[in-house]
């Protein structure tokens, strides 16, 4: 199934609006979450401990660090070509 060129697609919802007009919808969301008591704001303290606990937890996969490592030294690579 192959698509026939056409016109260029119109953009709609967001992408529509400008920036502005997006900020100020975004701000509405937040200020409805903080009201509503949806919304959690961390600590330095939280987000260290969360940090740390991720980082642990994706370190004990011995194979995906080692894949996360060569794709680096791939790319660092890369760049020096």
């Amino acid at each position: 199934m192959s698509q026939t060129p056409s016109a260029p697609r119109q953009q709609r919802g967001f992408a529509r609006m400008d920036a502005q007009q997006q900020r100020q919808i975004a701000a509405k969301g937040g200020r409805a979450a903080h009201a509503s008591g949806n919304a959690h704001e961390f600590t330095s303290s939280e987000a260290r401990d969360a940090g740390r606990k991720g980082g642990i937890a994706v370190s004990q996969d011995r194979q995906h660090m080692a894949r996360i490592g060569r794709e680096g030294g791939h790319a660092r690579h890369a760049q020096q070509r």
